[in-house]
């Protein structure tokens, strides 16, 4: 009898774990970011953002569901490498999601593999405009360049009159160069130079001498954010262009936070439209903040990168909920298409339907010290729910 009752007993627990194992569910999510060569500042900001949502917000799951990240490092704008890492996620790892990529070739290379697999694709960064038109399985929470350059550029055409841009030369710098000009030019601003600078590029000095030649009222600049921007700002300051009263302007990019404390005075009164700034007083920013600082150290602050990391896997964890943890692609989309949140540290973001792409507010930021130290303050919002202006001129008719 005992034995039976064993047996009995035995065979129940098998059931149960059974059971339990059917009802559990592990997503797996794909992430693709650079850890190696000249970019891996801007990849570990994607990985610091992405580990500290699932850190703090795991228990926000259907009951049963876990998500399981899988890193990987394309090593910098190779897209190439990044085909190849999308393309192993997809076969061998069975991810239901990949997100990341800082570089917008990587993320256009990696594009079309979504089409063919249906394995939707959440951008974390990569702003080329361009890039959701590859695949209907591809959203992206972060930004385009137009979407700060070319408010920008109406902007600074009621100041000034007469710009030259200096951008990184390649498609977002570009795409920033572009979005200025229309904007400015709409407002009566006159281009009198434009100079593309390799993005391997690590002396500024000659393209700010130009610039400094010619005498302008302003100076839109773009690059990749990092140490780029940080040498091109040092450039600009110590070629005196502040005193001759060359106003600096750009994309976010150019001031990022991160970085921000690297560049020195040199950085005090630069101008910038961008979405994001550590130094937002908005609660949902100021306990983005304080996690990110209690995670990784007092003295670090989060980039924009970080915030389209953290809101890259909201939208996912979002998508797993509204499916219960069974993910079906084509529904996945359409969902992805009604995604909106008031609770990014950024400030209200909404998915828009018809390019799914990300539209949100974009704030004119001044570079000023708080507390002794460097920030991008919000001087006030240029923008509300901005939709990607390249993509309005361009409508398919």
């Amino acid at each position: 009898m005992n034995i039976g009752k064993a047996a009995v007993l035995a065979a129940a627990i098998a059931s149960l774990a059974i059971a339990v194992n059917a009802s559990a569910q592990t997503i797996k999510v794909g992430v693709i970011t650079t850890y190696s060569g000249p970019g891996a500042a801007q990849g570990d900001q994607l990985d610091k953002g992405f580990k500290l949502y699932l850190k703090l917000n795991a228990d926000k799951l259907p009951a049963g569901v876990k998500v399981e990240p899988v890193f990987r490092d394309d090593t910098g704008a190779n897209p190439d490498a990044a085909r190849r890492l999308a393309q192993e996620l997809i076969v061998r790892d069975k991810v239901q999601f990949l997100t990341g990529v800082v570089w917008t070739p990587n993320a256009a290379a990696i594009a079309p593999l979504t089409a063919e697999a249906k394995v939707p694709f959440v951008i974390a960064n990569a702003a080329g405009v361009t890039i959701p038109l590859a695949s209907p399985y591809v959203a992206r929470v972060s930004f385009t360049l137009w979407q700060a350059s070319y408010p920008l550029g109406q902007w600074a055409a009621k100041k000034f009159k007469r710009a030259y841009t200096v951008v990184s030369d390649f498609a977002p710098g570009h795409e920033a160069e572009e979005g200025f000009i229309k904007g400015f030019k709409e407002g009566g601003g006159q281009i009198i130079g434009s100079a593309r600078v390799p993005m391997t590029a690590t002396d500024f000095i000659p393209y700010m001498q130009r610039v400094k030649d010619a005498k302008p009222d302003v100076l839109f600049a773009f690059n990749p954010a990092g140490k780029q921007a940080t040498a091109q700002m040092k450039a600009y300051a110590d070629l005196g262009m502040q005193k001759t009263g060359i106003k600096y302007v750009g994309p976010g990019d150019i001031t990022t936070d991160e970085e921000l404390q690297n560049m020195g005075d040199a950085a005090l009164g630069v101008l910038t439209v961008h979405h994001y700034s550590a130094a937002a007083t908005r609660p949902a920013n100021k306990a983005f903040v304080a996690a990110y600082k209690k995670e990784y150290g007092e003295k670090l602050n989060p980039g924009f990168m970080a915030v389209g990391a953290w809101d890259a896997m909201d939208l996912i964890f979002q998508l797993i909920r509204d499916q219960k943890g069974k993910i079906e692609p084509d529904k996945t989309m359409e969902l992805v298409k009604k995604y909106k949140t008031a609770n990014s540290p950024r400030g209200q973001i909404v998915i828009d339907p018809e390019t799914r792409d990300v539209m949100q507010n974009e704030y004119l930021r001044e570079v000023r010290k708080v507390g002794g130290a460097l920030a991008n303050v919000e001087i006030e919002t240029v923008g509300t729910l901005i939709k990607d202006p390249w993509k309005v001129f361009n409508k398919k008719k």
